[in-house]
């Protein structure tokens, strides 16, 4: 088990190094001058000069490199002589928890990893990642949390209830979940719940009864089917003639409704009903001010970016659950469960659901560190002020260094996860430490 944990962790150290010297090539090869982003726009020469030997843009790229690594590394080479010289133990930059001289004045130093300051703010990144880190990871939760606890019950739901209107119904939700980006999505979803539906919720009333006399239909028909019913030949039973139709004119019935009342103006095809309305508001923080109370959590602030968050997993997650439990559900030694007279609730959950967990496992860690990494546009949009709207707003200004900044943190999200999934692997799955 040791072996397998640190083969694992060699390799995400090794996708961790290929990332950090992506970011850095990427961002230092770029044309353009960090010193003038910093000094006054009347700056001498001579101030241009300092602030760029202070930043290290006066060295070459293979020592700034160098430099870079000697920075993020928690065991550094420092030296302490001379503030001039590259790699000085600045005590207001690094945070350092052991120094052991080495010879002359230089130092290795146990410390937290620097990533530079802001070229706008002048403050630190790891001070601005560190605030913003919190609201991103709430959202980054729920929406994982909302997305597990429905898909799996969904994804369940749809295998156990396989060729029905119930499976065919959570397939296209599904399919819809996977087709819509977060961009999209979030757009979308702030105008509707918090602009168009945000006081009231009107619903057409023709389209509203012929989704109830459909889904009646629908009922009708699988409960006579479940009772083993003696049923009429096809061409001459109401029921399938409704439902054959029904299934093919019910999308032509909601669009027609909504041109009719447009170009026509037909009261039964404008007349709704008037539903309560989301009272979410488009965009928003979690973190509210009172001007009595003071501040406090608003978490109705976070429904409608969490909603946008979580569907794409939830899609994912229902469809992965569906085809895992239906491989799972026919082997050999679920038949043997229930031959041992186990309830179907048994054989479902403590023989089925658990073996079926390992590719929902895959998906529910690489889509929990791309919710935190891939929520810039969703947290743009909604104002939620984390992660992704600091990434924005510094690709905006060209903030480059709190971007390197952010990019590290993701990618390390990413290894930390895999790692872990890789140890819950071997954890279930015993045959995995050999592989």
């Amino acid at each position: 088990m040791l072996s397998y944990f640190t083969n694992r962790l060699f390799n995400g150290l090794l996708v961790l190094f290929g990332v950090v010297s992506l970011v850095f090539l990427i961002f230092n090869i770029k044309p353009g001058d960090p010193a003038r982003m910093l000094a006054d726009q009347r700056s001498s020469p001579e101030a241009l000069a300092a602030i760029r030997q202070d930043l290290g843009f006066d060295l070459p790229l293979g020592t700034r490199y160098l430099l870079y690594l000697n920075d993020l590394s928690p065991l550094a080479l420092m030296q302490r002589a001379d503030r001039s010289r590259p790699a000085y133990l600045d005590p207001e930059r690094y945070s350092v928890a052991a120094a052991l001289p080495i010879g002359g004045d230089k130092l290795l130093v146990i410390k937290a990893p620097y990533l530079r300051f802001s070229y706008q703010s002048r403050r630190g990144v790891a001070q601005i990642l560190g605030e913003a880190f919190p609201n991103t990871a709430i959202l980054a939760v729920l929406s994982m949390l909302l997305a597990v606890v429905l898909g799996l019950a969904m994804g369940t739901w749809a295998a156990l209830r396989k060729g029905t209107w119930v499976d065919s119904a959570l397939l296209a939700i599904g399919a819809l979940g996977m087709s819509g980006p977060s961009f999209f999505v979030a757009v979308l979803v702030a105008w509707l719940g918090g602009y168009v539906w945000f006081e009231r919720v009107p619903l057409p009333i023709l389209p509203a009864l012929a989704v109830l006399i459909w889904l009646t239909l629908r009922l009708t028909k699988q409960k006579r089917t479940s009772s083993q019913l003696p049923t009429k030949p096809s061409g001459g039973t109401m029921g399938t003639w409704a439902h054959a139709h029904m299934s093919t004119w019910l999308p032509i019935i909601l669009l027609g409704t909504y041109i009719s009342g447009l170009l026509f103006h037909w009261p039964w095809a404008t007349h709704s009903l008037s539903l309560p309305g989301t009272g979410l508001p488009m965009s928003g923080n979690l973190l509210d001010v009172d001007p009595f109370t003071g501040p406090f959590y608003n978490w109705k602030h976070a429904i409608l970016p969490v909603l946008v968050l979580g569907i794409r997993p939830l899609a994912v997650i229902i469809q992965l659950t569906r085809s895992s439990l239906l491989d799972v559900l026919s082997q050999d030694h679920i038949r043997t469960a229930r031959a041992k007279g186990l309830s179907e609730r048994q054989v479902v959950l403590r023989h089925g659901l658990r073996n079926a967990l390992m590719p929902v496992l895959t998906a529910v860690s690489g889509w929990f560190a791309s919710l935190l990494a891939g929520a810039v546009f969703v947290e743009y949009v909604f104002g939620w002020k984390g992660m992704g709207l600091e990434v924005f707003n510094a690709l905006e200004r060209e903030d480059f260094p709190v971007v390197m900044g952010a990019v590290l943190v993701f990618a390390t999200i990413f290894v930390v996860m895999n790692v872990v999934v890789d140890l819950l692997y071997a954890v279930l799955d015993p045959r995995v430490r050999t592989a």
